[in-house]
């Protein structure tokens, strides 16, 4: 059985209520119901953490190795930008990482356009809405069994 991480770093606990107009109106309650039941349709178990804390984020990525997460669907938030202590807690682990943003980030502020994590992430899906970690999720199944 796979087990995949779905992690989301700061603001996203705001989710429905935070510029609704930019992220939609689904909750993060809502999103991870929607994976789990995802996972569970494809004998994954997910594992959701979700954290507005950078050391607290690389926790849980350090710990992915030792709880034998499969994958993992990671939207950084803010941290995208600039974490490079995010960028290389992912770089020091052996577990393939999709970063995945709600919002199409190369189409906002010329701030959000570099990502620090994408060199370190097997893909990055952008623009996308909700149905990005969908996506995320049926890739990181794919490539698990070595039908990238």
């Amino acid at each position: 059985m796979d087990k995949i991480l779905l992690l989301n770093g700061p603001n996203l606990n705001l989710l429905g209520k935070r510029e609704p107009d930019v992220y939609g109106s689904t909750t993060l309650k809502q999103l991870e119901e929607k994976i789990v039941s995802l996972g569970e349709s494809n004998d994954a178990e997910i594992v959701c953490f979700q954290s507005n804390h950078e050391g607290e984020i690389i926790d849980k990525l350090q710990e992915a190795n030792e709880i034998g997460v499969t994958g993992i669907i990671f939207n950084p938030g803010a941290f995208t930008h600039y974490s490079y202590a995010i960028r290389d807690a992912i770089a020091g682990i052996q577990v393939p990482v999709i970063e995945v943003h709600i919002s199409n980030v190369h189409s906002r502020e010329a701030f959000r356009h570099t990502s620090v994590i994408a060199p370190v992430s097997v893909g990055q899906i952008v623009g996308l809405g909700m149905f990005g970690y969908e996506l995320a999720f049926q890739a990181l199944i794919k490539r698990k069994k070595g039908r990238e």
